[in-house]
């Protein structure tokens, strides 16, 4: 019986499930490297946090994100009461739910921001897992250009305290207004078009270029040629060259214009307008943008945002302007990676107490104590091994101060603490310990 128990245990897999992680320490050093970044970015800029379940009815993503997203994309189940629940793919609807229920309370402008889990039911690969962590950030009551260029002001900012360099990334906008005078006006789809185009636009860069033109002609036929020299255009100028004089009038074309410049305006140069960025999710109605690494050995968009003024209509209520975007932990840790910019690893223990004997170690937890009132991070040792071994985990540790007590240090009450970065030694009594350890 016993024998069968251990059997059966050694059969559990002990890799998590596919698409998630593990946070190990160091793991969540990194993570919490991240977070810490992120929080200070936006709260500079004014942000201030909110968060919310995890779980959503179904019907909020039915109504904006779309069929695909649910049917395809989402963990979606019955709960035990009959309702549908999903596990949340995105935040936007959430916040959007979140603010129309208190609209009439709240005091607008608002800048929020959150780092919430997400979920999307897809094939892992990199960059994508099925379950991340993303900064969310939303400024929501401006209608003006004002509130796109601080949106991705923040974005540029957040990359900026990364580390990262201008020459390592990209800034690419383009409007949805430019994109539907395209699709409506100048190329004459139907509506039920549109979405085909955007979707299989939104997917070019995750298939072949013959795949991508072959889908193109089904939709477009003839007019396929024109559109997609339209979406090779390298700035406005050869862009508006290939469509009538009026889209020199278009309010799309204008609000790019203006934004590039104001971003301009406030040192941000390597933003460029790029008539093939769509964005997937159905909601945008204005500036949508993405930020590219440059790097060629992960060259691809790491997160972005835009404009989403209709949100709010599927609640009924008036509506609120909006602009916001999302920046994935998987993506910007890639991006640390590729170019070196994630610190290096190590705990934060202030002390490390070695103890020559177990009668000594009453008078380590006594002293730890006293330095842990204080604010410091203190570990005592709690095992029989020899002290040159406990100093080897001290060090792996990464223990800043290490101090050993046996009798001697009982009876006189003066302590040896050695600086595990410098090698030094320096005998201290109680009282002077905590100035002599602060960080």
């Amino acid at each position: 019986m016993e024998n069968d128990l251990e059997e059966e245990l050694n059969k559990i897999n002990r890799e998590p499930y596919k698409g998630v992680r593990d946070f190990y320490p160091e793991d969540m050093f990194i993570q919490n490297f991240i977070f810490s970044i992120m929080k200070k970015t936006v709260e500079n800029f004014g942000y201030n946090e909110y968060n919310a379940s995890i779980l959503e009815p179904t019907s909020l993503y039915k109504a904006k994100s779309g069929d695909e997203l649910v049917n395809e994309q989402t963990y979606t189940f019955t709960d035990r009461g009959g309702r549908e629940v999903t596990l949340r793919p995105e935040m936007t609807p959430t916040v959007a739910r979140m603010v129309a229920k208190r609209k009439r309370d709240l005091v607008f402008p608002l800048r929020w921001y959150s780092i919430p889990n997400m979920f999307r039911y897809e094939r892992p690969q990199k960059g994508r897992l099925r379950e991340h962590w993303q900064l969310n950030a939303d400024l929501f009551g401006i209608k003006n250009i004002n509130a796109d260029v601080e949106i991705i002001s923040l974005a540029y900012s957040l990359m900026k305290n990364f580390g990262a360099k201008d020459k390592n990334f990209e800034i690419k906008v383009n409007n949805r207004k430019i994109l539907n005078y395209i699709l409506k006006d100048f190329l004459k789809l139907e509506t039920s078009e549109w979405n085909q185009i955007m979707k299989l636009v939104d997917r070019r860069e995750k298939i072949k270029k013959e795949e991508f033109e072959a889908e193109l002609s089904i939709i477009l036929g003839e007019k396929s040629e024109i559109f997609v020299k339209i979406l090779k255009s390298k700035n406005i100028l050869e862009f508006t060259s290939l469509l009538p004089k009026e889209i020199a009038d278009n309010e799309g074309i204008k609000e790019i214009q203006s934004l590039i410049n104001q971003l301009n305006g406030i040192g941000i140069k390597n933003v460029s307008f790029s008539p093939d960025l769509v964005r997937g999710f159905d909601y945008y109605t204005g500036t949508v943008f993405e930020i590219y690494d440059k790097n060629p050995e992960n060259n691809r968009a790491m997160f972005g945002g835009g404009r989403y003024d209709d949100l709010l209509d599927i609640f009924g209520e008036e509506k609120i302007p909006a602009v916001g975007f999302g920046m994935g932990d998987v993506t910007i840790r890639d991006f640390l990676e590729t170019y070196k910019l994630i610190p290096e690893y190590k705990t934060n223990i202030n002390l490390y107490i070695c103890t020559l004997s177990d009668e000594y170690i009453s008078e380590a937890n006594s002293i730890a104590n006293k330095m842990r009132i204080l604010g410091l991070n203190v570990e005592v040792n709690l095992t029989d091994k020899k002290i040159s071994d406990q100093m080897k985990i001290a060090n792996k540790r990464g223990a800043s101060f290490v101090l050993c007590i046996g009798e001697n240090e009982i009876k006189t009450k003066k302590y040896k603490i050695k600086n595990m970065k410098t090698g030094k030694e320096k005998e201290i009594g109680l009282d002077d310990m905590e100035n002599f350890l602060k960080p």
